[in-house]
């Protein structure tokens, strides 16, 4: 498929392909009565290692934007070979059938919980919002919101609670790795420029066409989009690629450690959970999630970045994997 290729044609292309290569469960996805009816598991995902994945041909681009925060200013160019993306979020049924076949248990189960959002029913005596995030004694990516909520079903939403290793460990165990920065953003852009700050991903009659905060955040979350909370994978149309919730929805881990500052969102950091400072490294995610709102992060953009520690599970960050094109690989 060429880089070329985007747009409407482009997409009627990708997805014809993809079709043909994956079989019947494509075209369920991209609407809410259809991601809602998905499994989870793309056809022959057992068997195909590259099954539910759509090939993208690299090229020249610039990460970034001079539209977004200071710590999306333009980068250097950088060249990115061809890889094989995920087109959805890795999905509680994928990562479910990864556990069953390795027996891994996640960092959250080892070290006993997670950080979850609750939303704030009041502010803080100074009128400063109070802190949204919690530690969780209990959640992990079988309970993400903690023992006393639902367990999780094993179905076509995305894994949360999952720190980077957890991420690491199912990439390898399905022969693939975790994105660098400049390549989930190449994928996610499709060919296009990001999306300048104040800019919502909404359609040309105001529709949401990605899964973000609604509403008066950290409050009320309106679900204009059709949830209020996270959703399943492919609820809304795929980008030029033919990839599902590349922005919104989760965020997504990357293979890129965090360098230099970043953009503080002050009670919008999971670490702070923890209490006490400590000592840890921190990631680059991607992708923004159903907590960006307009009036607050608005990170529901392909430029936008935030930094995560690698240690620190939540409830609203993901990921997908890649697998790079190696040289006399067929397409």
């Amino acid at each position: 498929m060429k880089k070329a290729l985007i747009g409407s044609a482009g997409l009627v292309v990708v997805m014809a392909c993809a079709y043909l290569a994956w079989g019947r469960d494509i075209p369920v996805l991209g609407s809410v009565t259809g991601c809602q009816a998905y499994s989870g598991m793309p056809a022959n995902w057992k068997n195909e290692p590259l099954a539910g994945m759509v090939r993208i041909t690299g090229g020249r681009f610039t990460p970034g934007t001079e539209g977004g925060y200071s710590d999306e200013r333009p980068f250097t160019p950088v060249i990115v070979g061809d890889f094989w993306i995920d087109r959805t979020e890795v999905t509680r049924a994928q990562f479910a059938a990864f556990v069953e076949a390795t027996g891994y248990v996640t960092e959250a189960e080892r070290s006993g919980g997670g950080a979850v959002f609750k939303a704030p029913l009041e502010n803080a005596p100074d009128g400063s919002a109070l802190p949204w995030w919690h530690f969780v004694k209990g959640a992990n990516w079988r309970h993400p919101d903690g023992p006393e909520g639902a367990p999780a079903e094993i179905d076509a939403m995305p894994v949360t609670q999952v720190t980077l290793a957890d991420a690491r460990a199912y990439a390898e165990w399905r022969g693939n790795e975790l994105p660098t920065e400049a390549e989930w953003e190449y994928a996610a852009r499709a060919g296009e420029p990001s999306q300048r700050l104040g800019e919502e991903p909404v359609d040309r009659e105001g529709k949401p066409t990605a899964n973000y905060w609604q509403g008066v955040f950290p409050v009320q979350d309106a679900g204009e989009d059709g949830f209020k909370g996270v959703a399943p994978t492919g609820c809304f149309k795929a980008n030029g690629y033919g990839l599902f919730d590349m922005i919104g929805n989760v965020w997504e881990w990357t293979a890129d450690s965090q360098q230099g500052p970043i953009f503080s969102h002050a009670n919008g950091d999971p670490g702070l959970t923890r209490g006490t400072p400590v000592r840890t490294r921190f990631q680059v995610i991607k992708g923004g999630s159903w907590l960006c709102a307009a009036s607050y992060c608005a990170r529901f953009r392909t430029s936008a970045r935030e930094r995560q520690e690698v240690d620190m599970p939540t409830s609203h960050v993901g990921f997908r994997t890649i697998h790079r094109v190696t040289d006399g690989e067929s397409p």
